[in-house]
């Protein structure tokens, strides 16, 4: 970390893994300023608030608030190479870092535990971290997925700032950067197809092992991850023998309850994805010395992360849920623990990126056509665009295609109002997908337009 104040720049602020970073560092002394498109269209933006009630200042993404007097500039690896801060920073001759190299940097300085996977990450990085700061370690957290209980005025709950020598972290596969980290221990919790090919995330994966100093956590039931693991790591389990093996599981709606080494453990989130997660948490505190009775007593009070199955709506008769799952192992995990819920259920599916749609079509396609009951209905809305150049040659169409030949409920709807107009149609509904704060404005719309239905 820095020994002196420094003045530093944040370019495409509002991310989740740059504002994490961000308000960690505001936290930590240092004088932030910051800009982001997304501000520049709505001034009114709630996170700008929060930004600003931390002591950030944001200025417009126009390259009028740099100058030379930052000690260096973070760019979120959203930003295109045109952007005019970008520009202006090296007309200015200041040093640029991106989002992953920075945050590599800042890992260096702390007792880091890094959380790898292809799914699950969000949630198993910040149930750590309020799992070690309800038992006193005062964590230092930088994630992705916001957790309900660290959110306030001035902290979007991404992030913590303690003052122990802890630090967590997401380790992101998505742009490759996931190989320059060197933590103390490791988490790995799955390894599917999301952004790249399985077997070069596996090549990071290994290589992450073999950065970690210390412990390596590794799921013992993953067939990718059964491929690469080593001979020292500690393992945990549902179904194959390992260190950390849960017994007498019992899947609840919207938690679950289990045993581990003869303790009883109580967790407030459905489903086995979610049981993994845990169970990789628990593992990683065991072997740093924390006992299964103190875990018991506080893992039931974790509610979980933002956009990951908040319900927006449970009246008894409808439920609305909102979720991030944007890849076919996510989707698969989320439809499994919807159907404990509901015998007919309407999905609303927002695929992320053309490049992500176009990696990920036949493996789309199969999630939806095993885990489509013939009750359940499909709205898969366009494919989700941030900006930037892309290759536009696949659509939301070809993915209805694809699982309507299979002999399932699909259909495309261009605009999301329409989907409003219908919604006596079904009781539940399950919006998911990734990056778009809107589709939880959508979810929030939709339980308030059901409720009015439900009232009349």
């Amino acid at each position: 970390m820095h020994k002196k104040p420094s003045k530093i720049f944040f370019s495409g602020i509002a991310g989740s893994g740059v504002s994490a970073i961000a308000t960690f560092i505001a936290n930590k002394g240092h004088v932030i300023v910051g800009s982001d498109r997304v501000f520049d269209k709505d001034i009114l933006h709630p996170l700008k608030k929060v930004f600003q009630s931390g002591g950030i200042t944001i200025v417009p993404q126009d390259g009028s608030g740099l100058d030379d007097t930052f000690d260096f500039v973070v760019f979120s690896t959203a930003v295109e190479s045109d952007n005019p801060e970008l520009l202006k920073a090296k007309s200015c001759r200041i040093p640029i870092k991106t989002r992953p190299d920075y945050l590599a940097e800042i890992s260096e300085s702390f007792n880091t535990i890094a959380v790898a996977g292809t799914s699950g990450k969000s949630t198993t990085a910040g149930l750590l971290a309020f799992l070690m700061k309800r038992i006193g370690l005062n964590p230092n957290f930088i994630g992705g997925g916001r957790v309900k209980q660290f959110k306030s005025s001035s902290n979007p709950g991404n992030c913590l700032t303690g003052d122990s020598d802890y630090l967590i972290i997401e380790a992101c596969e998505s742009d490759g950067t996931i190989v320059n980290y060197k933590p103390r221990h490791s988490i790995i919790l799955n390894l599917d197809l999301d952004h790249h090919p399985v077997e070069k995330t596996a090549q990071m994966f290994n290589t992450l092992i073999q950065n970690t100093a210390n412990k390596v956590i590794l799921n013992a039931d993953d067939k990718n991850l059964g491929k690469i693991t080593n001979k020292d790591a500690i393992t945990f389990s549902i179904y194959h023998p390992s260190h950390y093996k849960a017994e007498a599981i019992t899947y609840k709606s919207l938690s679950t309850e289990f045993s581990l080494h003869g303790i009883r453990l109580s967790l407030s989130l459905p489903g086995q994805h979610n049981l993994y997660n845990a169970l990789s948490c628990i593992a990683l505190l065991s072997e740093i010395g924390i006992k299964h009775n103190n875990i018991a007593k506080i893992l039931p009070e974790f509610q979980g992360i933002d956009r990951r199955f908040d319900i927006h709506l449970n009246d008894g008769e409808r439920l609305v849920i909102d979720d991030y799952a944007h890849n076919p192992h996510k989707i698969s995990s989320l439809m499994k623990t919807v159907q404990k819920l509901s015998e007919q259920v309407c999905y609303i599916f927002q695929p992320h990126g053309f490049g992500p749609t176009r990696l990920m079509k036949k493996e789309y396609i199969e999630a939806f056509t095993k885990n489509l009951r013939d009750s359940d209905h499909l709205i898969l809305l366009p494919i989700y665009f941030a900006g930037g150049t892309a290759s536009k040659d696949i659509s939301s169409y070809d993915l209805a295609e694809g699982i309507r030949v299979e002999g399932k409920s699909v259909e495309v709807v261009e605009k999301r109002g329409n989907i409003l107009k219908r919604l006596h149609e079904y009781q539940t509904y399950v919006i998911f997908g990734a990056r778009d704060e809107t589709l939880s404005d959508f979810a929030n719309e939709m339980a308030e337009r059901l409720s009015r239905i439900s009232q009349n």
